[in-house]
């Protein structure tokens, strides 16, 4: 497993659209031990493929409070939201800012697990925004394109 250098906010490949996975190889079962690192590593609760540099649908996502319960979606989308949400949200390719987002509260995703086996997942709160703020990083579009206000910086721990 290795830590990977995440994409900035102005990188273009953060504005492209992700391509299907077919089949999952040995270098995507690795890209996914290297993203969940890399997301662990940065304390994040969720990271997409194209903020690694990989235009590939797929994200990883663990918003489990230990960060011992990680869901992998491959070619991920959204079948159902309900109810709204608004709060701050933050990414991992714009390090030390955060905004306000409104998001569905409740989301149902239909995708593929490891095995190619198609899965439906629910989420609710912080997972439903993960869902949703993962998925949109894979069709080219960040959180900002969605904030009310204007961005600002978050506290740093120290």
């Amino acid at each position: 497993m290795a830590i990977r250098n995440i994409r900035i906010f102005g990188d273009e490949v953060l504005n492209k659209e992700c391509r299907p996975i077919t089949e999952v190889t040995k270098k995507i079962k690795i890209l996914v031990e290297d993203m969940l690192e890399t997301m662990y590593d940065s304390n994040g609760v969720g990271l997409a493929a194209p903020q690694v540099g990989i235009l590939k649908q797929l994200v990883v996502i663990d918003v489990s409070p230990e960060c011992d319960d990680p869901i992998v979606l491959i070619n991920p989308e959204i079948i159902e939201t309900s109810g709204t949400q608004t709060g701050e949200e933050g990414c991992l390719s714009l390090p030390g800012k955060s905004g306000t987002v409104t998001r569905p509260n409740y989301v149902k995703v239909k995708a593929f697990d490891l095995d190619m086996n198609e899965i439906e997942l629910e989420g609710e709160g912080l997972l439903a925004r993960a869902f949703c703020h993962e998925i949109d990083h894979l069709h080219g579009h960040l959180y900002t394109e969605k904030v009310e206000g204007e961005l600002h910086s978050t506290q740093q721990e120290g």
